[in-house]
């Protein structure tokens, strides 16, 4: 399984390591800054870094050649379709929030602001509308009484999303494919930036 990993910060590195600890063939990191932590620990493990030409977008050319899956962690950026069509089993990235609620780059904020009681992380299929594409794995949390975005985050969300990343991996390795459920539009909610957003 030959996997191009395409992400940023805390999240994107221990994707990375989850990913080598499971034996999975990481051929290429695609990072917007190339300061990025992540892109300093793939330098560190002998990985090749391309830092993309355009930050809000990945091209074809920054995919590896011969790569099975596309992974995203912790990236903003829009996986063009050429790009996804040059990896055989296309991509896939992680949302906190149980699609199609909280769509968008706040996810988490909007969890608390909106007071909701359970949250949750969803692998979802990159497609050309953001956080739209089919439903791989999905799995939730309660939300603690009082928590801020950032603990919940810690505490729950980046976990959840690191086993269910693992789940969908060790399930493509074995089938060749990608589960798939498409999202119901009648849910969709919005989670654009808010001032101060940071987890």
């Amino acid at each position: 399984m030959r996997i191009t990993l395409v992400g940023s910060r805390h999240f994107g590195v221990a994707t990375l390591n989850m990913l080598r600890q499971r034996e999975v063939d990481v051929v290429r990191v695609v990072v917007h800054d190339g300061e990025d932590r992540l892109a300093a620990a793939a330098r560190a493990t002998g990985i090749d870094v391309v830092v993309q030409a355009n930050p809000k977008l990945v091209v074809a050319s920054e995919i590896a050649p011969d790569t099975d899956l596309i992974v995203t962690a912790h990236s903003h950026a829009r996986v063009g379709k050429e790009a996804l069509a040059a990896a055989k089993l296309g991509g896939i990235g992680y949302h906190p929030s149980l699609l199609p609620r909280h769509r968008g780059m706040a996810a988490v904020e909007w969890t608390i602001k909106e007071g909701d009681p359970i949250a949750g992380g969803s692998i979802y299929h990159l497609a050309d509308r953001m956080d739209a594409g089919a439903i791989a794995a999905q799995d939730w949390v309660f939300v603690k009484k009082g928590e801020t975005a950032r603990e919940l985050w810690e505490r729950a969300l980046a976990p959840l999303g690191l086993r269910l990343l693992a789940e969908v991996i060790d399930y493509a390795r074995a089938h060749g494919s990608l589960p798939a459920k498409p999202q119901d539009e009648q849910f969709a909610t919005k989670a654009p930036s808010l001032p101060d957003a940071r987890h």
